[in-house]
């Protein structure tokens, strides 16, 4: 398995253990600094950078991910198709394309940028915080998808009311709304008006 920024540590040139770093930004998005992954996520949260990731087929659908078990924050609930935290200097539709590859096993056919959203989403379960400076990506999948079990429980492709019956009855994580209501405009714009979003 490659070593991504989803494991808890790398390995430096050296062959030592290297903690996970996020880029720490202030309220207008602007770089401040970096913080240890596991740290940046401890009560009350500190701001960083994200990303998050939605994709479609060519019916319309939303591909979702179930978050494989594993996971230290957020196991097992539902979620957007990918998401995760740029290297400190990467450039987020960078990150977005390569996580979504090292998650899923595809490469979207088309990624949009569809703007930021800033939140802090605490998650009772883990006692973890979310309080990110999220780039929004919306585009389109047509290859098959080759999930790393390590990452991703389970997938699903869904329509706009088989999204709210699922959110409605399942597990979601805590940031999933706010990113979705904030990228509406950019997926009905993919989308079209007759698929609902």
């Amino acid at each position: 398995m490659p070593i991504t920024p989803a494991t808890a540590t790398h390995s430096s040139s050296n062959g030592t253990a290297e903690a996970i770093l996020l880029e720490l930004v202030d309220e207008d998005g602007t770089t401040i600094g970096t913080a240890e992954k596991l740290a940046a996520h401890q009560p009350p949260g500190q701001l960083h950078r994200a990303f998050s990731v939605f994709l479609f087929d060519e019916r319309g659908r939303l591909l979702l991910q179930q978050r494989a078990l594993g996971k230290y924050h957020s196991p097992g609930v539902w979620s957007n198709t990918c998401c995760g935290h740029p290297y400190p200097g990467e450039a987020p539709f960078a990150a977005a394309a390569r996580r979504t590859f090292e998650e899923l096993g595809v490469s979207p056919s088309l990624l949009a940028e569809a703007g930021t959203v800033r939140y802090n989403h605490p998650d009772p379960e883990s006692g973890l915080v979310e309080q990110e400076f999220n780039h929004l990506f919306v585009g389109m999948v047509q290859s098959a998808l080759r999930p790393d079990p390590e990452e991703v429980g389970s997938t699903a492709f869904v329509s706009a009311a088989e999204l709210a019956e699922r959110h409605a009855a399942d597990p979601f994580s805590a940031w999933f709304m706010t990113v979705l209501d904030s990228a509406r405009p950019a997926i009905r714009e993919l989308t079209g008006d007759a698929a609902g979003w």
